[in-house]
This record gives C-alpha cells, structure tokens and sequence, in this order.
C-alpha cells in the first residue's frame, strides 16, 4: 500500500469515527423502535486547495418519518440543502425554522445545533451537507443539556 492510499484509509477511518455521534446522535432520537432514524452516507472527503489544515466533507442525511438529531455542534461551517421533504432545524439561541425542498440551512463553527427532525411522520426527508473543517477534527460533537439551553 502506497503512501497516498494508506492516507486516504486513514483519512476514511477517522471519517467514519466522527459520523458515530451524529449517527448515534440520530439513533438516541429514535426512542419509539429499534431501527435508526436516519441514514447518513459519504459522497466527498477531500482536502481544500490552497486553504491549508481544512477539508470538505458532503454527504447525504436521509431522515425516517418522525426522524430526529439530539442537539451538537460541528466546530465547522456547515451548509444544507433539502433535497426531498420537510425539516424542521433550530440553533441555539433562534427559532425553529422549517425548510422545504430546494431551501437551505447555514451552521457556523460555534453554533449550537439543538436539532434537526422530520417534519413528517409518514415520509422520509433528505438533505445534502457540505461541511467545512479543521483537517483531521471530528464531524460533530455531543453537547451537554445544560449547554443546549
């Protein structure tokens, strides 16, 4: 295995160790079954050109009906678009805002994500997320209750 290949391995490893809290995070919401509430998938891991020590991440979030998130945080700017579907999204400290197909959604680094749910119990929902981060940082974080208030 050359160096660029075990790179990427590794690089892919530590991805897929950051999607675990969003996931689980997702999973912890969905206290009425045994089956995960969304669905998260990898389209792009690659370093930014000419902006050292950051990458970008896209993937695809597809939430079940009734589907939600428990609150985190990114550490990184984050951007939505909904693909299919209705969700409601709120930052800590703004109102709950529902986003349609072809609408978006803008996180900073130091927004506190309070959810993202399903606006429906019988469809799913989907939506596309670039993430731009620090080389090598987690996906997303777990925040305490009391710092979500």
């Amino acid at each position: 295995m050359n160096g660029n290949n075990l790179r990427n391995n590794l690089r892919r490893a530590a991805l897929v160790a950051g999607l675990v809290p969003w996931q689980l995070c997702a999973l912890a919401a969905d206290t009425q079954s045994s089956r995960p509430s969304a669905d998260v998938r990898q389209l792009i891991d690659q370093e930014l050109v000419g902006v050292p020590d950051k990458e970008i991440l896209m993937l695809t979030v597809q939430y079940l009906p009734g589907g939600a998130s428990l609150p985190h945080r990114h550490d990184a700017q984050v951007f939505v678009y909904v693909l299919e579907g209705e969700l409601s999204m709120q930052i800590a400290g703004g109102p709950v805002v529902t986003l349609r197909q072809g609408e978006t959604f803008y996180e900073n680094p130091t927004d506190i994500h309070l959810g993202s749910a399903n606006a429906s119990k019988t469809a799913p929902a989907k939506i596309l997320v670039f993430i731009v981060k620090n080389k090598g940082a987690p996906v997303s974080r777990d925040v305490p209750s009391k710092a979500a208030q």
